[in-house]
């Protein structure tokens, strides 16, 4: 069992940017696939973006040129850098890492788009 603990979200207004982490307990070299959901209000949990240990990411459309995500395997940690932000990506964001059939989710935190 691996944990994982974002950071990195807060209150920011449309057109601004924040930096969210993904601080791992363990080494995250060896996870197939990381990546980053959000969850808004009423509204299912959705795939913003992901990267595979081949080097392969993943955008959703809505957020294809504002979001990237790296990884940093000394400091086990994940990123995602979050610019041009709009009031519709405001949601909880988690991370998750994936190895073979096991799955890691983060408690999640809170992105709020807001002038």
């Amino acid at each position: 069992q691996v944990y994982l603990v974002e950071s990195g979200g807060g209150l920011v207004q449309p057109g601004g940017s924040l930096r969210l982490s993904c601080a791992a307990s363990g080494s995250i070299f060896n996870f197939d696939v990381m990546g980053w959901y959000r969850q808004a209000p009423g509204k299912k949990r959705e795939l913003v973006a992901s990267l595979t240990r081949g080097e392969n990411t993943y955008y959703t459309d809505s957020v294809k040129g504002r979001f990237t995500i790296s990884r940093d395997n000394a400091k086990n940690t994940l990123y995602l850098q979050m610019n041009s932000l709009k009031p519709e990506d405001t949601a909880v964001y988690y991370c998750h890492a994936r190895k073979a059939i096991y799955d890691n989710w983060g408690q999640g935190t809170q992105v709020t788009v807001s002038s």
